[in-house]
């Protein structure tokens, strides 16, 4: 993996990105790996190489700002953070690297991420796997974060995460605090999913303590193209809990969506 940071704005960017690899599965760029709330490029750990592997394209895998090691947060997030993060500096991110038609795989907050950004953007996406992601604020979730913030402060939450993040108090906090204002109640980004129009690969752990199965069945209902698989002994990080079934369901999904369209593609060429 190539690691290292880029500036974006006035913000310095971690990434870690695979060695090139060639598919005959055209058109698409590249896949972008959007972490958890709490993650970073580090706590995906060798799963972006192995989905490289299984899919035969070339990922790139970044700290958003306030995590990693990139720029810690100024200040406290506001509740439309996920917005700006799929309006304005995943774009930019995108611009940055020349990355065009990318696959979007996102976790928790960065599956949220992947699909505003879709919605935003309909014709500019070739693919998205959303695992765990949050469309709308459910008690389960708050009562998980609220048990987080206890842990934090009174186990050895802390210290695991210190390993993942330079400025362990900024990711922590700026996560925790604006999902328990009580102003990110009302947050949601269901109306925006209808207007989706890539193909929809959404997963979830059956034990997942952030959010139920309603989340998934939400995507299906206002996204035609959605393939939805629930994880048996699975919580909410099926990539860490059942990683060979993310991976053979996400190659699966990829080979029949991007070869699908290459066929369009060659047609609309008179190929």
């Amino acid at each position: 993996m190539q690691t290292g940071t880029v500036k974006i704005g006035d913000r310095e960017i971690e990434f870690a990105r695979s060695t090139e690899r060639s598919t005959d599965r055209k058109p698409a760029g590249e896949i972008i790996m959007l972490h958890e709330g709490l993650g970073s490029t580090s706590m995906w750990r060798d799963f972006p190489e192995r989905l490289a592997t299984a899919t035969g394209l070339r990922t790139l895998a970044y700290s958003r700002y306030g995590y990693g090691r990139s720029t810690p947060l100024a200040g406290p997030r506001t509740v439309d953070y996920m917005h700006e993060e799929a309006v304005v500096w995943l774009p930019a991110l995108l611009e940055r690297f020349a990355i065009e038609r990318p696959v979007l795989f996102g976790h928790s907050d960065g599956a949220s991420i992947a699909l505003i950004y879709a919605a935003e953007r309909p014709h500019e996406v070739a693919a998205l796997v959303a695992l765990a992601p949050h469309i709308r604020v459910e008690e389960l979730t708050l009562r998980s974060i609220e048990r987080a913030r206890t842990s934090y402060l009174e186990e050895d939450l802390k210290q695991r995460l210190s390993r993942h993040h330079a400025n362990v108090d900024s990711a922590f906090w700026g996560w925790n605090r604006i999902w328990l204002d009580p102003a990110f109640r009302s947050w949601s980004i269901e109306g925006l999913l209808g207007r989706i129009r890539c193909p929809v690969l959404a997963i979830q752990g059956e034990q997942d303590e952030y959010g139920t199965m309603e989340q998934l069945t939400g995507i299906a209902r206002a996204v035609r193209d959605t393939r939805l698989l629930a994880l048996p002994d699975s919580g909410h990080a099926p990539h860490r809990d059942q990683p060979d079934a993310v991976l053979e369901a996400t190659a699966r999904f990829l080979v029949e969506v991007l070869e699908r369209a290459h066929g369009r593609a060659m047609k609309s060429h008179g190929a």
